[in-house]
């Protein structure tokens, strides 16, 4: 209400659609950010109404599209607001409003685990650890379309068939929710026992069962199997954000030449010094979505009204598609 005019590079921008994410209380805490009360909703799209005075990349009626960044005082469930100019990029004009700010964040991740993490290319092997999930998804998209091969594991029955309906085929889809099933030996089987080019987990077992946290999902990989899967000059790219190496894990690692690197998307608003770099994962991922390379996992838009409720499903980790809500 009653927003002052933008400074010199801010943007006014009437809201159009908001993608909900989970808030990485802890993160917050470790980097001095937290507060009692967070601003909800990061991920925007919508439409420029007011430029400041050094703002250089939009006028206004710019169709835009961006995420807030992690100190933002800003809510993106907001009829209006002000962003610095460098958190925005275009949006093309076929990309809805909705489908925009529900690609923008998963692609961020996809993207820099595949091409700053990784370096996928044609030919490599990629396992995408819950493929159905909307980040796994657009990770299986970007991989495809550089020219991977594409294996994923399914949690579910529906997770499984909605992955074997995906065009490009992916090359195997492993349903590991019975328990039953090696990944790590159908992984090796399926490229003839060389393992796995790059490795995204969707979270990772530490311990033996006995030992392990009840709140893990039971089906997810140990640390082992991922290790044994992965191919000689490997990378594993983890969230597991407490990861434990013993000196074997790190001895087989060595023995194969492999690397491990931490995913964290939040990394590029933590240093003004990747804005460039950062502004074009976002422009490329936004350009993709426009090809249909970036197709999101989204479920029905929510109205303004209903974003509590679907916030608090979004902070509990009970949504399988990304919630968006659409003014």
């Amino acid at each position: 209400e009653n927003l002052p005019p933008p400074r010199d590079n801010d943007v006014k921008v009437q809201v159009r659609a908001c993608a909900l994410s989970w808030i990485d209380t802890k993160l917050l805490s470790e980097i001095k950010l937290d507060k009692e009360l967070l601003p909800v909703g990061r991920e925007i799209s919508g439409v420029v109404l007011e430029v400041g005075r050094k703002v250089t990349f939009f006028q206004p009626d710019d169709e835009v599209v961006g995420i807030l960044p992690l100190d933002s005082e800003e809510s993106g469930v907001c009829e209006v607001i002000l962003v610095h100019e460098h958190y925005l990029v275009r949006k093309p004009e076929k990309v809805c409003w909705v489908e925009a700010a529900g690609t923008v964040r998963d692609g961020v991740r996809a993207y820099t685990a595949l091409h700053y993490l990784s370096q996928v290319s044609s030919g490599k092997t990629v396992l995408v650890m819950d493929g159905a999930s909307p980040f796994g998804t657009i990770a299986i998209q970007l991989a495809q379309h550089r020219g991977a091969k594409v294996i994923s594991t399914a949690y579910s029955l529906e997770d499984k068939q909605y992955l074997e309906r995906l065009r490009p085929p992916v090359a195997r889809v492993i349903d590991v929710s019975n328990g039953k099933i090696d990944v790590a030996e159908s992984c090796l089987e399926e490229t003839g026992g060389l393992g796995v080019d790059i490795v995204l987990d969707a979270g990772v077992k530490l311990y033996s069962a006995e030992d392990e946290s009840t709140s893990k999902p039971q089906f997810l990989p140990h640390k082992h199997e991922i290790i044994t899967l992965l191919g000689v000059g490997g990378h594993w790219i983890t969230t597991e954000k407490n990861l434990q190496l013993d000196p074997p894990d790190s001895h087989s690692l060595f023995l194969k030449g492999a690397t491990v690197s931490f995913l964290n998307d939040e990394i590029w608003n933590l240093s003004n010094i990747q804005q460039g770099k950062y502004l074009y994962i976002l422009l490329m991922v936004i350009l993709n979505t426009d090809c249909y390379f970036c197709q999101p996992q989204l479920d029905e838009p929510v109205p303004l009204y209903e974003a509590k409720v679907s916030m608090e499903i979004v902070q509990k980790n009970q949504a399988r598609k990304r919630q968006v809500i659409q003014f």
